[in-house]
Order: C-alpha cells, then structure tokens, then sequence
C-alpha cells in the first residue's frame, strides 16, 4: 500500500488544525512550518488607514428614509479597464464613473468629478467595500465632504 505525501501532510494539519508542532516538523522532508500550495500568494496591500466600519454610520443610513447616502464598488473589465458603480440608497439611482485603472488615485479622482456634478443635498455618505482602490478616501472627504463608511473585512455584501 502507498500513501503519498500530501495524504501525510493533510493529516497533519488536520490532526493540529494548521500549525506544526515542533517535535512534528523535524521529521518532514522540507522541515516547513507551514504548508503552502506552490501557486500561495501573501496577501498585497494590507490595511486601509483610518477607515470608520459601517458599525459606525447613523442608524438614518440604514432605514434608507433619507436619500443622500451611496453605496460603492468597483467593476473590473478584461483589459486592465474599470467603472465604479455608486447607487443611491433611498431612489436606487446610479452612477457610473469610467476609471482609467484600479489605482487609488483614478479611482478618486473619477469619484470626486462625477459626485460633485450632483447637487449638494444629496452627497452625505458613501461606503464602500474593503478594496485598495478607495484608501485615500480622506481626499474624497475633504474634495466632496461626504463621509466614506468601509465594509467589515471579507463581508462585501454589508
């Protein structure tokens, strides 16, 4: 009978829910703590700073009683092209903003032109997800002085 290494390593991590214990570790091949596949990538970009959780918004936001608040999100296309989609709460209506590429800078800036067309009444609040492409969401507070809200981490559909 043949049982192969990752039948092994499986085991392992499923016998010790994902860590090595040391006196374990020295007795693999490749003596690793961690077991990744060969495609595993580290996360990029990290942390948005000074990002208010949607915890945080007024309960008015929630109702969807007072129009004026927006929610955001960013569509990627084949060819490296983009449109961020921004939708009214209360009436349901939506704008759409071409974005050059998905970096912070094309995206605030197309943001900031499309928002500031709108009339001021109607410019509170938006939130966003937890994507890289909103962190200099201070530039679009103070451009617009609308609030941004920030999804909690892996929960787009808050």
């Amino acid at each position: 009978m043949y049982v192969s290494h990752e039948t092994i390593y499986k085991s392992l991590f499923i016998q010790i829910r994902g860590l090595f214990r040391e006196e374990l570790k020295k007795h693999l091949r490749t003596k690793r703590m961690f077991r990744h596949a060969k495609s595993h990538q580290t996360v990029q970009g990290g942390q948005i700073v000074d990002a208010i959780s949607i915890r945080e918004r007024p309960a008015e936001i929630e109702d969807r009683a007072i129009p004026g608040h927006w929610e955001g999100d960013l569509i990627m296309g084949s060819k490296n092209s983009a449109i961020a989609t921004v939708v009214e709460r209360h009436s349901r209506f939506t704008v759409l903003c071409k974005v050059s590429n998905k970096t912070t800078i094309a995206v605030v800036q197309s943001l900031t032109t499309q928002m500031k067309k709108l009339p001021e009444q109607i410019l509170k609040s938006l939130t966003w997800d937890r994507g890289q492409e909103l962190s200099a969401h201070k530039a679009f507070t103070m451009a617009t002085d609308m609030a941004v809200y920030f999804c909690d981490p892996s929960s787009p559909w808050q």
